[in-house]
């Protein structure tokens, strides 16, 4: 009876122990589908901005090409980034082609200020108001996705996550970065 009991006692132990490492591994599964969730809600967040983004350029360029034939470069550059960014399947290659929209922007909104013509017509005014409100909304959600997604990256990371995440698959998301040479201001010549 001292056998059977011990018996009974070490796989009692040993049930408990597997019932808490299963405890364990789900405690960690969820949290990274809840963290990884949490991602992909920004990430959408963040699409939203540039879509509306999208949206506003061909207005914007449509109310300027009249007045701006000689910079007919500028307005292929945007409508170039814009095809590769819906043609783009993951988040690196988006994240690319909407730096190369930022580039063309900033050169197209340079050449917008040298024309006095451009600022008073109204209509460019609207829209510039409206791009730039929503290249602000674009930072702060690129904003937030960093952080939510430094956050998931971070947990997957640190151990004993790290042992978790591999087993079931969870990989580091990309963050938003600088390009290189962003800090430079774009240069324009107009030819004059």
């Amino acid at each position: 009876m001292d056998k059977m009991r011990k018996g009974l006692i070490v796989v009692g132990i040993l049930v408990l122990l597997l019932v808490g490492l299963g405890v364990v591994f789900g405690g960690y599964y969820n949290s990274f589908v809840t963290k990884s969730k949490a991602v992909d809600n920004q990430w959408a967040q963040v699409e939203t901005q540039y879509q509306r983004r999208f949206d506003l350029i061909p207005n914007l360029v449509a109310a300027t090409k009249g007045t701006l034939k000689q910079e007919q470069k500028v307005f292929g550059e945007i409508a170039e980034a814009r095809t590769r960014y819906s043609g783009a399947q993951t988040a690196t290659e988006k994240v690319k082609a909407t730096n190369q929209v930022e580039s063309a922007l900033a050169r197209l909104l340079v050449i917008m200020e040298n024309y006095p013509q451009l600022k008073s017509n109204e209509t460019v005014q609207q829209l510039m108001a409206q791009l730039e409100g929503t290249e602000n909304r674009v930072s702060v959600e690129r904003r937030r996705y960093n952080e939510v997604a430094t956050e998931y990256n971070i947990s997957i990371s640190r151990v004993p996550g790290v042992m978790f995440a591999g087993m079931f698959g969870f990989k580091e998301r990309t963050l938003f970065k600088s390009e290189a040479g962003a800090e430079k201001a774009p240069k324009v010549d107009l030819g004059n």
